[in-house]
């Protein structure tokens, strides 16, 4: 009676999420897969179904498989560097101070520089891109004009103007954005590593790199597994920054599959066109997540 008094109460806590859940998030995914079928305007109560001709104009779209193309090269960058260089920062605010009497020691100011690190990650995205737009301004930008004040008034990029300099332009902002929070992340983990193994391996003599490839990283593993399925999202969709900063030009250098997808629904109001693109996203994101869950998997180590 008991347990079964105990189901109820769960089902009851359960049920309002759930029903919340499947109406504002499971509806819209399913009713996509059937517009993308259709030529559906946007403002109409009718549209006509087309099959897979949607599916097929989208596999001879130009833009769409450049949009592709620098979501795929998001892909590898944005993880390696973000991950990469927040990892670096995680272990030297823990461990840069050396060791000292067998311990490990973080850098003077520790607490400080994560609030830094951490602190353009709880700014609003609509003013990272309009901040970065205005910093990146050829004309009287914080960059070019720092530029200028070093002696190098010959070289003034036209930053986002630039289709060669563009997308690594805003790929640096989407780093910056980022890397603090992965900071938080990865300190975390190695802080719940116990600091008798960090002594022991200062005591046996190990040096800093080895201490972090031998010991830090396979301990904190899981952490960097998670923060590679959240970063390997964020690359397959990056419309935000894209939208304020460049609105994929110059030329669609910086064109991504979301913000194509956004375009072509509320500029150009294809709507099912649209759909099409969202339904080969959803496979391309959920294929990637179980590849990149199943490539990192690792016997979890016990501490």
């Amino acid at each position: 009676m008991a347990s079964r008094h105990r189901g109820r109460v769960i089902v009851g806590f359960l049920a309002a999420p759930l029903l919340l859940y499947t109406v504002f998030v499971a509806s819209p995914y399913v009713q996509a897969f059937y517009i993308a079928l259709t030529d559906w305007r946007g403002l109409s109560a009718e549209a006509d179904l087309v099959g897979l001709a949607n599916f097929a104009e989208l596999s001879g779209d130009p833009v769409f498989w450049k949009a592709l193309l620098n979501n795929v090269i998001l892909l590898v960058t944005l993880p390696l560097v973000t991950i990469g260089l927040a990892l670096f920062l995680a272990f030297m605010l823990n461990a840069a101070g050396g060791p000292r009497s067998g311990e490990i020691r973080g850098v003077r100011g520790a607490g400080f520089y994560r609030v830094v690190y951490f602190f353009p990650y709880i700014l609003s995205i609509a003013i990272i891109g309009v901040l970065w737009t205005n910093i990146y301004n050829p004309i009287n930008g914080l960059l070019n004009g720092g530029l200028r004040a070093v002696g190098l008034g010959e070289v003034q990029p036209s930053w986002l103007g630039d289709e060669k300099l563009a997308f690594w332009a805003v790929l640096a902002v989407l780093v910056w954005n980022g890397v603090g929070f992965y900071v938080v992340l990865f300190t975390a983990g190695i802080k719940a590593i116990p600091a008798s193994l960090l002594e022991a391996a200062v005591l046996d003599g190990a040096s800093r790199t080895q201490i972090f490839f031998r010991i830090t990283v396979p301990l904190i593993w899981e952490n960097i597994r998670t923060a590679t399925v959240y970063l390997g999202i964020a690359a397959l969709d990056a419309f935000a920054v894209v939208q304020i900063m460049t609105a994929g030009g110059p030329n669609d250098s910086t064109q991504v599959a979301s913000f194509y997808l956004y375009q072509n629904a509320f500029s150009y109001g294809r709507f099912g066109y649209a759909s099409a693109m969202g339904v080969v996203l959803f496979a391309v994101t959920l294929a990637l997540s179980a590849f990149t869950l199943r490539a990192t998997r690792r016997e979890r180590i016990e501490f």
